[in-house]
């Protein structure tokens, strides 16, 4: 009995020793899956926090509705380079100054063509009967010549005078252009204030732009805005 007494110690020795390492093991084995589920569970909240970042910042970035401004004022706002246009075709046809202004020129030409007609029609009656006069032998040779360096004196007037208007009418439509642009570019620039594009281009149908998107088309506004002021002016 004793021997085995003495005994039991040393086999409760042998059982601990071997136990321990297994009571550390565990410990070793469990401390992998809490830092597993930890990388998951971490991954999956970045990408839901990204999602409501993104979310968050579309909201608070979201246009409002402008109902004041066109479409094309709608479309270029915003934008990292903004590019609007005039038709200049319509602005010649429906702007009213330029309507005042091409009246007034026309009344112009038209009373100097009839000036110069007048004088062309003078000057054709005068030479034919000069001609018959001659023909039938109704006037001397000296009358003849007088008469004749006369039709010549008048006809050079006549195409002097031609000239003449014709660079008067130039004159008249260069500066009719001037005053055209002067107006529209000073109202553009007042108008431009408020909407602060970076480009506002003439576009026609001869011109260099060949294409031109319909969305950026301002005509209808800007013919508007500046029929009201010239109008207003007037008054």
């Amino acid at each position: 009995m004793q021997e085995e007494i003495g005994n039991k110690p040393e086999e409760i020795q042998e059982n601990s020793a071997i136990e321990l390492p297994e009571t550390h093991e565990e410990p070793a084995v469990t401390a992998k899956h809490p830092f597993f589920v930890f990388t998951i569970n971490t991954v999956l909240g970045l990408v839901v926090l990204a999602g409501l970042v993104i979310l968050y910042i579309m909201v608070l970035t979201k246009k409002e509705n402008q109902v004041q401004l066109p479409t094309a004022l709608q479309n270029s706002k915003g934008k990292a380079l903004s590019v609007v246009y005039l038709n200049l075709d319509s602005l010649n046809m429906k702007y009213e100054f330029i309507r005042n202004l091409r009246k007034d020129l026309e009344l112009t030409v038209n009373r100097l063509q009839g000036e110069l007609k007048k004088d062309e029609e003078s000057l054709q009656k005068d030479g034919a009967d000069f001609q018959q006069r001659v023909q039938a032998n109704a006037i001397s040779e000296e009358k003849s010549k007088q008469i004749y360096e006369i039709l010549m004196k008048r006809q050079q007037d006549l195409l002097e005078k031609k000239d003449r208007y014709t660079q008067m009418m130039t004159q008249q439509q260069l500066a009719m252009n001037q005053v055209l642009t002067d107006t529209l570019t000073t109202f553009l620039k007042r108008f431009n204030r408020v909407y602060k594009f970076d480009y506002i281009m003439g576009y026609k149908s001869d011109g260099e732009i060949l294409v031109a998107n319909d969305t950026l088309d301002i005509t209808h506004t800007i013919l508007e805005a500046i029929n009201k002021e010239y109008l207003e002016r007037k008054k």
